[in-house]
Order: structure tokens, then C-alpha cells, then sequence
């Protein structure tokens, strides 16, 4: 099979030649008449042109149903759920427009779904019963040095009473009592009760430990003269008695200077047969730019954000329960970056690839490597080229899942830097002593690149720009297929349409794969005009799927349970290779932690194919999964939804 797959290719590729040569010995008049453009689009409509190379296609919606689609995921009743609360705009913001929508790549059909709150820059990730599990987003947008009016920041309220936690509510007053100067607060607090501390040999009281609140407080009036230039203590005023003695805040400097965005608490499930968001408990912590990522025991693990100050969440880290749909703190603390890249292992540990999406120390919680979420043990995997440019890179579980080995894909550096990165690492896990090593180079350096896995075994890698932002017209109109086995690139046929920031893709259950968002920060090349959000859908269909006659599957059951089998019908059984079982995309931010292909063994009798999914829970996630099977000319099935409970 694999030598008949090697002659159909060579064949293509000699008929191609041919249909090129062919135009270009015509005379040049007609070349001339014919058109550049119109050549080009010729030459890439040619059935041996797409069976190499593939086509891409713009999806235009109706201008009632467009959107700064932000964040994406594929349900399990094969629909798409495009979601952009405010969509990096703050009118909508203001105004309370949030919008989420319901794309059918199958029927073309599209619909709008009330959308709860801002839940731009949310964490997704899917969930054992095919619920979107979303958790946070905006509670506001920042504000940059020049349009901060009121002078403000940090307040850390302090409670020294043992005995009870004390709350103050929204509009409390802070009085330093050096600077004289009154700041209120935006919201309420609560400040638990202080830790009694006893020495550890002998039992003495030692002191208390008081309990922290944070709060974010601005002054009362506008203006520079309301600034404060260093560490202050501050009385709460309403408070009298024990309470006044006991309760006090902190602040260091409480400015005009840029303010970030900050997060929400909220978290929702997206439910895709009644197509509409469900209210679940909310996160302890508030959290925009979070990761969501499945643990071992079927909990979801909540990661980084900035918090309802605008601060990075410093290491509170939680876990939702999908049984009683509630959130607890983990015992163990790290933190890291906004949007950090974390995949579950095979050994159940969390494996931390160094990607992330930007906000956070450059010197704390960067460094790539193994975390034990139960003991907090981090065990850093060196080797990584380019390390100081890892923001908006893109991280992919290569296939299949079991080798565990994991791609690194571009980047960039950190904040608003011009640096970008070509390379890309390669880890495998399942070494003795894992370390990165450079797979085969981009052409360009590339921050946001897009990365999908194919049932064929190939990765799909496309778009990005070279600066931050596609700064200075720098979008990369170029897509390469990765083979797995031969560790090698291939250039396929070029996007139409640039994507950067904001953007994401997403394999559908036919193979092809959807492109979405792009949020060029300018217009133009010399940065003058302000850039467009890209609201086109883009249809990549890759080669395979000009191979020839797709192989067809159907029948079988929709459960399986792991180490489990299922028998299914194909009329083309005796030339199936492959099984993949693909959970469903989740994308947003150059993050897709869902992400993962797993080779199931199948056998073959007659027109009966019967797969058996693997054991083990950490490779074999609960959820749903598209079954593909992949015949010897590299050509997929369409995908059959299979639940593994």
C-alpha cells in the first residue's frame, strides 16, 4: 500500500510538471493576456495542483452574523461555537454586547447564542459529557498611561483578628496615614481571619498571622496630585472598635500609570444540544488569559490569569469537579505565565512546554518541564533554543499521543518585542532524560502560529506573523504539512487570508480544518493606520482529501468504554492502516491543550472493522473523540463521534 501511495504521488507530481510546463511554453502574449492573477488562480484549481498542495477557501457570513471571533471550539454534534464576548472591543464592552456564535460547516448554517457576560480572553477546555467547561474573562479593560484619569492600584487589606474574617464592601474608604490621601475601593472583600502561629517543639504562642485581601482602589478625585509615591498604611474608615485596631491596608505606589485588564470569577458550561450557557459555581480566583487542563481524576485544573485587580493570579490554583460542579484551591502553588501551554501525561503529571501568551514576570514560571500538580515537584526538561522567546508561540501533542513527544512552533519575545523565532524543539517524553533538540526550521521567524493535527498522522502548521501583532504588514501567508516521520516539512498551498493575534484553528470531523480570527494591531506597513479584525471563516482542505475515493465508515456503537472495543462498517475494510481517535479542538490564543490523536488497534473482517481504545485514562481522556480510520493512500474516513466515559 505504502509503495502504491509513493507511485500516486510521484504521478501527481509528474502531471503537475506537465500542466505547468505545458502554460509556460506558451507563447508569452497569451500569458500576458491570460493575467498573473487569473494564471494563479488557474494553476491552483488544477486537480493535480490541490491533490499536492490542497486549497483553501474563504467562508464570508451574512454581516448579521459576523463577529471578532476570539475563541473557538468543536462540539460534539460536529457544529462549531464561535465565541467572542466584546471581541478586543471596548464599546461592545461598554454597551454590554457580548456575542457568542453556532456555525454547521455542513449545512452552512449559523445562528447567535445569548452570550452571559464578557467572556472575552475566557479559559475552555471539553468536558467528559461533550459540555464546554468556560471559566473567566473581562471585568475590564486596561487603560493606557495618558487615559488613566484617577490615580490607582493595589490595596492589601489586613485582618489580625484570630476569631473572625471581616468583609468590607464596595466603596470603602482607605485614609493613608502618612500621605493623608483617601482611596476607594471597587469592590467588596473579604479578609479571613488571622493564622495563630505556635512553635513547632514547645507549643508556645508565637503571633498571628494576619489574613490578606487584595482590592483594587483609585482616589477620589482625578488628577496627578493624588498620586502616591511610596508604601503607605492606610486606616479603613467606617470601622470602629476591635475591628478598627484589627483591620488596616497596605499599598505601595497608587499611580496614573497604564492599568492591565482585569478578570471575572464566572464560569459556565456550554451545553451543544440545547446550545446555550449554563451557569456553574465560580472560580475562587478571577482569572483572564487562564488555561483550563484535564487532571488524571477527570477535574479540571485552572492556571494563571490576571486577577479582578489586574494582577497575576500568584499561583492560586483550582480545580472544578464536574460531578458537583464546584471549585476548591489545589494544595500545591505555581505560577506562571498567562495562557501557559499544560497537557496532561500518560503518568498523569502536567507537562508545561514553556508557550504561553504573554502576561507575567519574565523571570518567574517560564522555564519548561514535568509538574506533579499533587506534590508541586517541578522537574525542569532543558535543551530549549530560543527560551527567551516563547511568548506566542504554539505547542502540539505530536501524533500519535502514546510516543508523548511534543513540537514547539515559533514565538516571540516577551511583551511587544520585535523578536520572533524560526525553530522549532521537539521533546520526547519518554526518555531517560527528556530533553528539546531543533526540529526543521520556518522560513520566518513566527509569533501565532497555527497548528492542527490531521488523521493522516501530519500536522497542519499555518499562518502567524513575523512581529508582534503582524506589526508592520508582517502576516505570513504560508502553510506547511509536518511528517511525523521523517521529522521534515513540506510547503503546501499558501492562506488567503493573514491571521496573527486572536486566531485559531480547528480540525472538523470531514478532515478539513477551520481558520478563524486575526487581530492585526495596524493597517499598513509604516504603522499609521489601525488594523481590521479579520471576521472571515477560512476552510483549509488538505490533500488527502484529493487522493482519490475517501474510505467510509458506519454503524458501531457511540460508547466505548477504555480497553473496550467497537465494531463499525466500511465497504473499503481491507485497505484501512490507521485508527485515530481525535478529541476536539478547544482553541484560542495559540492555546489548545484539547487537542490529542490516539492510534487505537482495529481488526479487519470482511466489511467489519473493530477498534479497541486503549486503557489508560491519562492518554484516554473521558470525553467524546471523532474516529477516523485512514486507508494506505493516506486518505481519511469522515469522522464517526464516539463517547468514552
Amino acid at each position: 500500500m505504502k509503495q502504491q501511495a509513493g507511485r500516486r504521488r510521484a504521478r501527481r507530481l509528474a502531471i503537475g510538471t506537465v500542466v505547468v510546463l505545458a502554460l509556460a511554453g506558451m507563447n508569452g502574449p497569451w500569458l500576458y493576456r491570460f493575467g498573473t492573477g487569473k494564471y494563479h488562480q488557474y494553476k491552483i484549481d488544477q486537480p493535480e495542483y490541490k491533490a499536492e498542495n490542497g486549497r483553501w477557501e474563504i467562508i464570508d457570513f451574512p454581516d448579521e452574523y459576523k463577529q471578532n471571533t476570539i475563541h473557538a471550539a468543536l462540539l460534539r454534534t460536529g457544529k462549531v461555537l464561535l465565541v467572542a464576548g466584546s471581541g478586543n472591543n471596548q464599546d461592545n464592552f461598554d454597551a454590554k454586547r457580548f456575542d457568542t456564535r453556532i456555525w454547521d460547516p455542513v449545512k452552512g448554517t449559523i445562528k447567535k447564542v445569548p452570550t452571559p457576560t464578557d467572556l472575552f480572553c475566557t479559559g475552555h477546555t471539553q468536558l467528559a459529557d461533550g459540555n464546554l467547561l468556560i471559566a473567566g474573562g473581562t471585568k475590564r479593560y486596561e487603560k493606557l498611561k495618558g487615559d488613566v484619569t484617577k490615580a490607582g492600584g493595589l490595596m492589601v487589606v489586613h485582618n489580625e483578628n484570630p476569631d473572625k474574617p471581616i468583609t468590607l464592601p464596595a466603596g470603602t474608604e482607605f485614609t493613608g496615614k502618612e500621605n493623608g490621601r483617601t482611596f476607594v475601593s471597587k469592590d467588596p472583600v473579604l479578609v479571613p481571619r488571622a493564622k495563630k502561629v505556635y512553635d513547632e517543639t514547645t507549643g508556645e504562642y508565637l503571633r498571628n498571622d494576619p489574613g490578606l485581601g487584595r482590592i483594587y482602589v483609585e482616589a477620589q478625585k482625578s488628577g496627578a496630585e493624588y498620586e502616591t509615591g511610596t508604601q503607605d498604611n492606610y486606616t479603613v474608615r467606617g470601622l470602629s472598635g476591635a475591628d478598627a485596631r484589627n483591620t488596616y491596608g497596605i499599598a505601595e505606589k497608587l499611580a496614573l500609570d497604564k492599568k492591565d485588564f482585569q478578570g471575572i470569577r464566572d464560569a459556565y458550561e456550554f451545553d451543544p444540544v440545547a446550545e446555550e450557557y449554563i451557569k456553574v459555581d465560580p472560580m475562587h480566583e478571577a482569572r483572564w488569559y487562564p488555561t483550563l487542563t484535564t487532571l488524571s481524576d477527570g477535574k479540571v485544573l485552572s492556571v494563571s490569569g490576571l486577577d479582578d485587580i489586574g494582577q497575576l493570579v500568584p499561583g492560586k490554583n483550582e480545580v472544578f469537579d464536574p460531578e458537583t460542579k464546584e471549585w476548591t484551591y489545589t494544595d500545591t502553588t505555581r505560577q506562571f505565565p498567562t495562557y501557559p501551554a499544560l497537557f496532561l501525561m500518560q503518568n498523569g503529571k502536567v507537562f508545561y512546554s514553556g508557550s504561553n501568551a504573554g502576561y507575567g514576570p519574565d523571570d518567574v514560571g517560564r522555564e519548561p518541564g514535568v509538574w506533579d500538580v499533587e506534590t508541586n515537584e517541578f522537574d525542569e526538561v532543558p535543551g530549549l533554543s530560543d527560551a527567551d522567546m516563547m511568548e506566542t508561540s504554539g505547542t502540539v501533542l505530536l501524533p500519535p499521543a502514546q510516543d508523548e513527544r511534543y513540537m514547539v512552533i515559533g514565538g516571540g519575545g516577551v511583551g511587544e518585542s520585535r523578536l520572533s523565532s524560526e525553530k522549532t524543539r521537539i521533546v520526547d517524553l519518554k526518555a531517560d532524560r527528556p530533553e528539546f533538540v531543533d526540529g526543521p526550521s520556518l522560513e520566518k521567524g513566527t509569533r501565532y502560529p497555527q497548528a492542527s493535527v490531521l488523521p493522516d498522522d501530519s500536522v497542519l502548521v499555518s499562518g502567524g506573523s513575523e512581529d508582534y501583532r503582524g506589526r508592520g504588514d508582517s502576516n505570513i501567508l504560508q502553510a506547511r504539512l509536518y511528517d511525523t516521520g521523517t521529522n521534515s516539512f513540506r510547503r503546501v498551498a499558501d492562506p488567503l487570508v493573514g491571521r496573527n493575534y486572536h486566531s485559531g484553528s480547528i480540525l472538523l470531523p470531514d478532515g478539513r480544518v477551520m481558520f478563524f480570527g486575526s487581530d492585526s494591531l495596524y493597517g499598513d506597513r509604516a504603522n499609521t493606520k489601525p488594523g481590521m479584525f479579520e471576521q472571515r471563516i477560512e476552510i483549509y482542505t488538505p490533500p488527502y482529501l484529493y487522493g482519490g475515493e475517501r474510505p467510509d465508515l458506519s454503524g458501531g456503537p457511540r460508547r466505548i468504554a477504555r480497553g473496550g472495543s467497537g465494531t463499525f462498517t466500511s465497504k473499503a475494510a481491507a485497505s484501512i492502516e490507521k485508527a485515530r481517535l481525535i478529541r476536539p479542538s478547544a482553541a484560542t490564543h495559540v492555546t489548545d491543550v484539547d487537542q490529542r490523536s490516539i492510534a487505537v488497534d482495529f481488526e479487519v473482517s470482511g466489511d467489519q472493522v473493530t477498534v479497541t481504545v486503549p486503557g489508560n485514562r491519562n492518554l484516554v481522556q473521558s470525553g467524546w473523540y471523532m474516529l477516523f480510520v485512514t486507508d494506505g493512500d493516506g486518505v481519511p474516513s469522515k469522522a464517526q463521534w464516539v463517547r468514552v466515559p
